[in-house]
């Protein structure tokens, strides 16, 4: 994996896409386990087949989670840390067997301090039939490399030995005819 990039090192408008992921009941199950959120709408065949989606759905934060996660990488930014999500819209479901992926543009760049800058990037689920699932922005704080102070030109210094030296001699005498 290529070394995570600084502030400088990429621009207001770029563009990335993450590698695509297949949601699995295993998926939803496992986050409904984590987190506590059991609703039947997301682990009750029986019950979601009566509901509006016909069929189960993952729950909205996994699907903010595959955008955190599968986003994280492309690009791979040298974040410090993860500071707001905003405005961010849950437009369709995520069915198991959907493939998701994440678009990713640099939307702005504030240099908030000597070594770090606020991103705030647009972050895009979406499925395999071009759908846009969720979107919305992320902003994080991100490492600004510093670079190397360049030398100031110093003026020649004389030490009392250079003097010392010079002794008797004429520093501005000249040379050639007539110094003899």
């Amino acid at each position: 994996m290529d070394s995570p990039l600084n502030y400088d090192d990429f621009e207001v408008g770029q563009k990335w896409v993450s590698p695509r992921r297949t949601v699995t009941e295993s998926d939803v199950i496992g986050f409904a386990n984590m987190t506590g959120d059991h609703n039947p709408l997301h682990v009750d065949f029986d019950f979601a087949a009566k509901s509006h989606y016909r069929q189960p759905v993952a729950h909205g934060l996994l699907g903010m989670s595959w955008v955190a996660g599968l986003g994280s990488h492309f690009p791979n930014v040298n974040t410090l840390a993860f500071v707001a999500v905003r405005d961010w819209e849950f437009q369709r479901p995520i069915y198991f067997g959907d493939t998701v992926y994440v678009e990713t543009v640099c939307k702005a760049k504030t240099v908030t301090g000597r070594r770090t800058g606020k991103v705030t990037w647009l972050r895009t689920l979406i499925n395999h039939r071009s759908q846009v699932v969720q979107q919305g922005i992320f902003e994080t704080l991100v490492s600004i490399e510093l670079k190397p102070k360049q030398a100031k030109p110093q003026k020649p210094h004389f030490s009392q030995a250079d003097e010392s030296s010079n002794a008797g001699e004429s520093v501005n005498a000249p040379t050639g005819i007539g110094n003899q």
